[in-house]
Formats: structure tokens, C-alpha cells, sequence
């Protein structure tokens, strides 16, 4: 499949941020499922927020920026072509209900990506986004399309995902319940099914 053929997608920082969520787009990325976008703007977002996160939870800090910028340099390097630049033009242009939002439209806008994925949807109007031929939509709304898109496809990276997870490693059921607590259940359903089966 060639990357025309492929959804492309900006990936707000809150999909990025959970690791377990990041992990599945990653490896659905890896299998040419869907063609992922970001910009080093939501790289440092989802970096700040997961260290400011760790640093309320956990005394001493069981993250550091060190770690999760070799995360995302690998992300760069293993996703070609996924990083957006010259994107700053469009952000004057751009009215959105969150103002530090913008640039995460002005990247869908500049690398012609059809969506934008977020959780946060009440962010991203449809009145703010139709005119530039982009839609905000939901992760679990998202990934069920791309599900039924190429299921195949899909489940060899689920598959991969599971196989790469050695510390610890995880059941299909676990990851299963990890991606529920995510807030995916319509896809958890999904892959009960065609994946495990029950």
C-alpha cells in the first residue's frame, strides 16, 4: 500500500501522551495501516504533560525528559516522514475555542491529513475544520474505521504489539483491559471478537 492510499491523521498530544495508546498507533504505522502525523509543537506537549503527571504520582520521578525525548527521536526515525513542519503560517488564520490549539490544525492544514485525532473534541469544531477538508474524531472512533478499512492489517499490528512487549510481556486480554481503561471500548469489542476470539 502506497502512502496516498493511507488515512493521514495529526495525532494530539493526548493520544500521544498515554504509552499504551502511543504504542498502538505507533504499530499500526509500522504495518502501513494509517499514516501518522505530529509536529516537535505536540512532541514537547505530550513530553511536559506525561513528566508533570509523573512528577504528581511518583516520588522520586519514575520518567525522565532524557527517556521520553529518545522516545520520541525513535518515533521521528521510525515514522518517515510523520514529523510536519512549515506549518507556522497557517496558525494567524486559524480560530479554534482553545487558542493554543492551533497549531495542531495549522499541521493538519499544511500535510493535507484528513483527520485529526484527539479526545478532545469539543476543541476542534466542525465549523472551525470543514473548510479546510479536516475532521476532529474520537481514537476509539478512529481506530475502529481503520479496523474495518484493513482489518488484516490491523490485527498483524496488534499482534506485533503483543509479541514486543517482553517487560512485562501481556496477555491479549490485559492489554485488552488496559486499552478499555484508555477509553476505547467500541474497538476493545471489536478485537474480542477478531482477535481473541470470545
Amino acid at each position: 500500500m502506497i502512502e496516498s492510499d493511507l488515512a493521514s491523521a495529526v495525532l494530539d498530544s493526548c493520544v500521544l501522551y498515554p504509552p499504551g495508546l502511543r504504542n498502538l498507533f505507533l504499530w499500526l504505522a509500522v504495518e502501513e495501516v494509517y499514516f501518522p502525523r505530529w509536529t516537535e509543537a505536540i512532541h514537547e506537549e505530550w513530553i511536559r504533560n506525561a513528566l508533570e503527571n509523573d512528577a504528581r504520582k511518583n516520588h522520586p520521578p519514575l520518567l525522565s525528559r532524557e527517556k521520553l525525548e529518545r522516545t520520541r527521536d525513535l518515533m521521528n526515525r521510525n515514522a518517515d516522514r510523520s514529523v510536519v513542519t512549515g506549518f507556522e503560517h497557517w496558525i494567524p488564520r486559524i480560530s479554534l475555542p482553545d487558542y493554543n490549539d492551533r497549531h495542531v490544525l495549522a499541521a493538519a492544514i499544511e500535510s493535507e491529513s484528513s483527520y485529526i485525532v484527539t479526545f478532545n473534541l469539543r476543541h476542534f469544531p466542525a465549523s472551525a475544520l470543514s473548510a479546510h477538508g479536516v475532521e476532529a474524531i474520537h481514537p476509539d472512533s478512529f481506530l475502529c474505521k481503520l479496523f474495518e478499512d484493513n482489518p488484516n492489517g490491523f490485527l498483524r499490528a496488534v499482534e506485533a504489539l503483543r509479541n514486543s512487549l517482553k517487560n512485562p510481556p501481556l496477555s491479549g486480554q490485559q492489554l485488552l483491559k488496559n486499552w478499555r481503561k484508555a477509553g476505547l471500548p467500541r474497538l476493545v469489542e471489536q478485537l474480542q471478537v477478531h482477535w481473541l476470539g470470545i
